[in-house]
C-alpha cells in the first residue's frame, strides 16, 4: 500500500532531531535489524529508570539465612549500588532472603541488581521466588529458573498476586565458584489487576527465568524436559563472525531446574532453522544462520551430532516429517541467498543415512507470498519463509499457508507439485498459525497472521539543496528545501481470520471453510492443540513489527471445535511477540516463552517463559481438579493400526487422545497433531485403544497418550512411539 504523509516545512530545526543527509539515511537497510528500522526498536532503559518505578521500601525490613560482617542483608534494600548483601563464607546453598513490605500489596515483578564491585562471587544462578501473606505459608514458587552470570539487572515477571512477604532463594551460584549468594539491590513492583478465576480462564501459575531468549523449543521424550535455544549468543543472532555455536538450555518440569550449555561440536548456529522431530524422537534442526548445516539432538544420550549438509542453503524454512519417516523442507531465502537466483525448491532428508536429496519437482514458486519487501528489494527474501507444512498420506505434504495459494507436494522420485486452491478469502498470512487438531478427519485450523512480514518505510531522496528548511517525517527531521520523497508502506496489521481446512486424498483440492474470527487480530502468536481437542492461542501482536512489544495481544483465547467459538482466557504478564515459542507440556500445561533476540541494547528481549494451566485442571471453586492416571501401557511402541492396552486409576476415564510431541520456532510447529481415540472398556479402569492404520495420519515418532474424564480432565501423558 502506498501512503501519503504530510510534510511540515519549517524554518528552524531542533538540534536534538536526527538529521537525514544524502549519505546517511537512517532508514536504509544498513540501519535495520532483520528488516525492522533500528529507530523502531526500543532501547533498554537505564537501571536507574527501571528502579525508579519500584515500590519505595519505606519501613520495610529484611531477613536472611546468613550474612558476612559489613555485608548485611539490609544492604539489599538500602537503595545504594555501592553496598551489597553476601552470605556467610561457611554457609551452604540454598540460601534465602525475605522482604517484609509491612503491608499486603498486589505485586507482579521483582528486579535484582547483582553486586557492582567487580567481583561476581555470589551471583544468583538457579533460583526460586515465593510470595506469602504471613511469612510462614509460602505455597509453590511463582517463579523459578536460572539467571545469567553477569552484573546486569535481573528481572522476573510473574502473574500478579497479593503478598506482604517476598522470598528469593538461590539454589546455585551462577558461576559455580562458591556456595554463596549475594544481592546488590532487590526491588519489588506493584501490579494492577489480579487474574480471573482459573476455573473458567485457566491460570499462569509459574514463570521460568532462562539464561537465553528461547527462540526455538522442543520436547524431548526420554525425560519430558523442554529443550530451548537462541543463536550463537543468548540475546542476539546477527554479526557473529566468530566460531559457529548455539546457546541452549533445558528446563526440567519435574525438578523445576534450568541448566545451560553451549553447543560447539556441530559448528552450527541453529538460529532460524527448519525444525522437526524424526521417527526416533530425535530433534532435527537444519539450516538457519549456518545455512547448510544439520544438527541432531538425541534425547537418549542428551547429545548433539552433525547430521550432514542441506543441498541448498536455507534459513526461515519449515520442515515436516513424512509418513515414511523422512523429513521434507522447502523455501527459506532469509539466509543462503535468494530463491530468485537459486530457487529454494524442496528436498528430503533420510534420517537413516543422514543425507539430503534434492526434489526439483517440488518448486518453491507456487507457495510464495506477495511481500512488498521482496518487490522493494528486487528479489525474494520473505516470500518463501515459514511454510505451513503437514506430512500426509503416501509421502505427501500439504502446504496450507502462509500464502493464499495452497499446494500439494509429492516426495517420490524427484518430487511433484499440484495446486490445492486458495484459502478462501484470507490474504497472505505471514507468521500466522496452522494446527491439525483432528488428524483422523484431516482438520486443520488456521489462525491470524499478517499480509507482510514487517512494516517498512523506504524513502528515496531525489534532490537536495543547502537551504536550511526542514522536513519532519514520522518523527525524523531533515534539512532540505527541494526534495521529492517516495514513501512505500508495507502494512503489517494482523488479522483475526480463522479457517478450517479439511484434507482428503493427496492432490485433491481440500474443503476450506471460513469461521467466526478470533477475538483479537494476531501475528507472531503460538497455538497449541490440547488433550481435549480444544486449541489454545496465546500471544502475538496486532501491528506486527519484530523486536517491539507494541500492540501486544495479552489475552489468550481458547477455540472449541464443538462450538467453533473463541473464549478469552487469563491474560499473560509478558508480551510474547516476534521470536516467541509455545508447546504443550507432558502434564497437559502449556509453555509460552521468549520474544526479542535483538542484542544488548534492546528492551524487548524476554529470557523467560510462563507455564499455563488450562481450565480443565481446575474445579469450579478454583481448586486443582483430581486427575486420572495412566498406570500402565502394554507397550512403549506400537505399529500403525496396532492396539494398546491401558490401565488407569483415579477419576473414571471415558476417552483417550494422542498428541504428537511438538517442536517450534518462528510460529511454526509442524509436528503437533491430535488423534482422538475411542476406547474399548475392559472394566476396572482397563481399556484397549487402536491407533489409526494410515502413517500419514498417525505419523511415525513419539506421541503423548492422555486419558481424559467425561469432564475433559486429562492425565499426565505417557509416551508412545508409533512405527510404520
Amino acid at each position: 500500500m502506498h501512503r501519503f504523509l504530510s510534510l511540515l516545512l519549517c524554518s528552524a530545526l531542533s538540534l536534538a532531531a536526527p538529521q537525514i543527509i544524502p549519505d546517511g539515511n537512517p532508514l536504509a537497510r544498513s540501519g535495520t535489524l532483520d528488516g525492522v528500522p533500528l529507530r523502531q526498536i526500543p532501547a533498554k532503559p537505564a537501571v536507574a529508570e527501571i528502579v525508579a518505578a519500584a515500590i519505595v521500601p519505606d519501613g520495610w525490613t529484611v531477613t536472611c539465612d546468613s550474612s558476612q560482617a559489613g555485608n548485611d542483608c539490609s544492604n539489599a534494600i538500602d537503595g545504594s549500588a555501592d553496598t551489597f548483601w553476601l552470605t556467610d563464607s561457611t554457609a551452604s546453598l540454598p540460601q534465602s532472603i525475605v522482604i517484609d513490605m509491612q503491608t499486603s500489596r498486589t505485586v507482579g515483578r521483582i528486579t535484582i541488581e547483582p553486586r557492582q564491585d567487580g567481583t561476581p562471587n555470589g551471583n544468583i544462578g538457579q533460583h526460586q521466588v515465593f510470595l506469602s501473606q504471613d511469612g510462614t505459608n509460602w505455597g509453590n514458587p511463582v517463579a523459578v529458573g536460572t539467571y545469567l552470570d553477569d552484573n546486569r539487572l535481573k528481572t522476573t515477571i510473574f502473574t500478579p498476586g497479593n503478598a506482604r512477604y517476598v522470598r528469593i532463594t538461590s539454589l546455585s551460584e551462577a558461576g559455580n565458584r562458591a556456595a554463596a549468594m549475594s544481592i546488590g539491590e532487590v526491588n519489588v513492583y506493584d501490579a494492577t489487576d489480579l487474574p480471573p478465576p482459573p476455573a473458567t480462564a485457566g491460570a499462569w501459575l509459574l514463570t521460568v527465568d532462562m539464561p537465553l531468549v528461547p527462540v526455538s523449543a522442543a520436547i524431548e521424550w526420554a525425560s519430558g524436559r523442554l529443550l530451548v535455544w537462541s543463536s550463537f549468543a543468548w540475546n542476539a543472532f546477527g554479526g557473529n563472525g566468530q566460531g559457529l555455536q548455539t546457546v541452549t538450555a533445558i528446563y526440567d518440569p519435574i525438578t523445576q531446574l534450568v541448566s545451560q550449555r553451549t553447543i560447539t561440536n556441530t559448528n552450527h548456529d541453529m538460529f532460524c532453522e527448519g525444525l522437526s522431530m524424526d521417527a526416533d524422537g530425535r530433534i532435527v534442526a537444519a539450516g538457519g544462520n549456518s545455512d547448510r548445516g544439520t544438527s541432531i539432538y538425541d534425547p537418549t544420550s542428551d547429545s548433539w551430532s552433525d547430521g550432514g549438509d542441506l543441498k541448498k542453503p536455507r534459513g526461515y524454512q519449515s520442515q515436516a516429517t513424512l509418513s515414511d519417516g523422512r523429513i521434507f523442507t522447502i523455501g527459506a531465502s532469509w539466509s543462503g541467498g535468494s530463491s530468485t537466483d537459486n530457487p529454494k525448491d524442496g528436498e528430503v532428508y533420510d534420517t537413516a543415512t543422514n543425507e539430503w536429496t534434492a526434489l526439483p519437482g517440488c518448486p518453491v514458486d507456487p507457495m510464495l507470498t506477495s511481500d512488498p519487501e521482496d518487490v522493494s528489494l528486487g528479489y525474494i527474501y520473505r516470500g518463501d519463509n515459514h511454510g505451513w507444512l503437514f506430512g500426509w498420506k503416501n509421502g505427501s505434504v500439504f502446504q496450507a499457508g502462509p500464502a493464499v495459494a495452497m499446494n500439494w507436494y509429492g516426495t517420490s522420485g524427484t518430487g511433484s507439485q499440484s495446486a490445492a486452491g486458495n484459502r478462501a478469502g484470507d490474504p497472505d498470512s505471514m507468521c500466522g498459525n496452522a494446527v491439525m487438531y483432528d488428524a483422523v478427519a484431516g482438520k486443520i485450523l488456521t489462525l491470524g497472521g499478517s499480509p507482510n512480514y514487517v512494516s517498512e518505510y523506504n524513502l528515496l531522496l531525489l534532490s537536495w539543496s543547502i537551504d536550511q528548511s526542514c522536513i519532519h517525517i514520522d518523527g525524523m527531521t531533515a534539512f532540505a528545501t527541494s526534495v521529492e520523497i517516495q514513501l512505500t508502506s508495507s502494512d503489517s496489521y494482523s488479522t483475526a481470520n480463522a479457517h478450517i481446512i479439511t484434507l482428503s486424498d493427496p492432490d485433491t483440492v481440500p474443503e476450506v471453510t471460513a469461521i467466526n474470527p478470533m477475538g483479537f487480530p494476531r501475528a507472531f502468536h503460538n497455538s497449541l492443540v490440547l488433550p481435549d481437542g480444544k486449541v489454545f492461542i496465546t500471544g502475538g501482536q496486532y501491528y506486527a513489527v519484530g523486536f517491539t512489544d507494541q500492540t501486544p495481544q495479552l489475552i489468550p483465547e481458547m477455540w472449541d471445535p464443538a462450538t467453533q467459538a473463541f473464549t478469552q482466557m487469563a491474560p499473560i504478564s509478558i508480551p510474547r511477540n516476534y521470536h516467541s515459542t509455545g508447546l504443550l507440556m507432558p502434564d497437559a500445561t502449556v509453555y509460552n516463552g521468549g520474544g526479542g533476540l535483538c542484542g544488548d541494547g534492546c528492551d524487548t528481549n524476554h529470557p523467560d517463559a510462563q507455564i499455563y494451566s488450562p481450565p480443565y485442571l481446575f474445579n469450579g471453586d478454583g481448586s486443582l481438579a483430581d486427575r486420572p492416571a495412566i498406570d500402565s501401557v502394554s507397550a512403549g511402541e506400537v505399529a500403525v493400526g496396532g492396539r494398546l492396552s491401558v490401565t488407569t486409576s483415579g477419576p473414571a476415564v471415558t476417552s483417550f487422545s494422542l498428541i504428537r510431541l511438538g517442536s517450534t520456532t518462528h510460529t511454526v510447529n509442524t509436528d503437533q497433531r491430535r488423534i482422538a481415540l475411542t476406547p474399548e472398556s475392559g472394566g476396572d479402569g482397563s481399556f484397549t485403544v487402536t491407533v489409526p492404520a494410515d502413517p500419514g495420519v498417525a505419523l511415525v515418532g513419539y506421541w503423548y497418550l492422555f486419558a481424559l474424564t467425561d469432564g475433559g480432565v486429562p492425565s499426565v501423558a505417557k509416551y508412545v512411539k508409533v512405527v510404520g
